[in-house]
């Protein structure tokens, strides 16, 4: 039997972006599939956090081991001194798990084993702020994967990414699929929740949608011009069944997001562009049953969670032919270049001119989407951990 720290931090802000649904998802399924090994998870929070950890309670091999401390000091010791040691916290460990990159330092005697998700900051500096370019310079990635004994990337991209730009030992890496959360499937047209997150959001009848960080990697702003393209044709075309859709952009704020602001009032259908800050993860599944076409022309992907979950929604997908995404989407979607809005509005034609092909992909996607799911990963996460200790 071993003991296993996890570094739980990212929990702390209590929402779901990419990172946090990766570390919940792992973990539960995780701790459902291992009766042997003891857990021991790291927590830090200055002050109250938003984060539930309840859903522990149900095993006994897993323990929580809560800290106060302020949490700039403690980056700061972790950088400058290379101490307090999370395992020395925690009451000691065998191995020390980082979901995701942060600030930390493990003992020589525990095994470190760090999950990478992607390298968009060293690929893409130039859309993320300055605080953020500095914040992983200080955390020092590269440092933490030569440390590391195992590293985890959640795609062949990201695994590139490792060997060309950290130069790092391929022996070291293990690729390993994230999954989607079962709460993601199609919803019968009856359901009653379904009807009420309509008209919760006051959702048109026909509209297509993203749904992410609302910041420039994601590459809005090209959708929105396409949108207008789209417009614009089907007004020439007097094509009554295109003139009716809408664009919903919604997730919560990020970085630069008023360029986006910007760019949708200078948007010519701007009255057709509705805007959502905030989607809890409840409603986020009955959100993808009410889109028609969800589009995702992201700069740069380490997995790329939305269009996957749109994908086993049965909703049909355009999303960009780079990064990890032809890897994780593949013949699911339509891949398309993510810097050509003419390629995103004639793709988004294609789909919605054309029932037959729209069918076809609503099937190949739905079923590419069933290839990932959370007991897979864990028992994958679990075999790397049963061979470290």
């Amino acid at each position: 039997m071993a003991r296993i720290g996890i570094d739980v931090r990212c929990l702390s802000k209590g929402r779901m972006t990419g990172v946090e649904e990766y570390t919940q998802q792992l973990l539960e399924n995780l701790f459902q599939l291992d009766k042997e090994n003891e857990y021991v998870l790291f927590f830090n929070s200055f002050k109250p956090a938003k984060a539930d950890f309840s859903w522990l309670e149900k095993y006994p091999n897993v323990k929580l081991k809560k800290f106060q401390f302020p949490n700039k000091l403690l980056n700061f010791c972790f950088w400058y001194f290379n101490f307090p040691k999370i395992d020395k916290l925690i009451g000691g460990a065998d191995i020390v798990f980082l979901p995701n990159i942060i600030f930390g330092s493990v003992s020589g005697k525990a095994k470190l084993v760090a999950t990478i998700h992607d390298l968009s900051f060293e690929r893409f500096p130039e859309t993320f702020s300055l605080k953020r370019r500095l914040w992983h310079g200080f955390i020092n990635p590269k440092k933490i994967c030569r440390r590391a004994q195992k590293i985890i990337v959640v795609s062949e991209s990201t695994k590139n990414d490792l060997l060309s730009l950290y130069e790092i030992n391929p022996k070291k890496i293990e690729v390993i699929h994230s999954g989607i959360s079962n709460n993601f499937l199609p919803i019968s047209r009856n359901d009653r929740q379904l009807i009420e997150v309509k008209e919760r959001y006051n959702l048109p009848y026909k509209f297509i949608l993203f749904l992410g960080t609302i910041e420039p990697r994601k590459n809005i702003t090209a959708l929105i011009r396409a949108f207008d393209s789209l417009k614009n044709y089907a007004t020439q075309k007097n094509d009554e069944n295109l003139s009716r859709f809408k664009l919903v952009i919604a997730g919560q704020s990020g970085w630069l997001r008023k360029k986006i602001d910007h760019e949708i009032e200078q948007a010519k259908y701007k009255k057709d562009i509705i805007v959502i800050n905030f989607i809890p993860v409840a409603d986020k599944p009955y959100l993808l049953n009410l889109v028609t076409l969800f589009i995702y022309p992201s700069i740069f992907e380490g997995f790329g969670f939305p269009p996957l979950e749109a994908m086993r929604c049965g909703v049909p997908v355009i999303t960009s032919n780079n990064s990890s995404l032809p890897e994780v989407i593949g013949s699911g979607g339509i891949m398309v270049n993510f810097d050509k809005p003419d390629e995103i509005e004639k793709a988004m034609r294609q789909i919605l001119e054309n029932p037959e092909l729209y069918d076809k992909i609503k099937a190949t996607g739905l079923k590419k989407a069933g290839e990932f799911n959370w007991q897979n990963t864990a028992r994958k996460f679990l075999d790397i951990i049963k061979n470290l200790a």
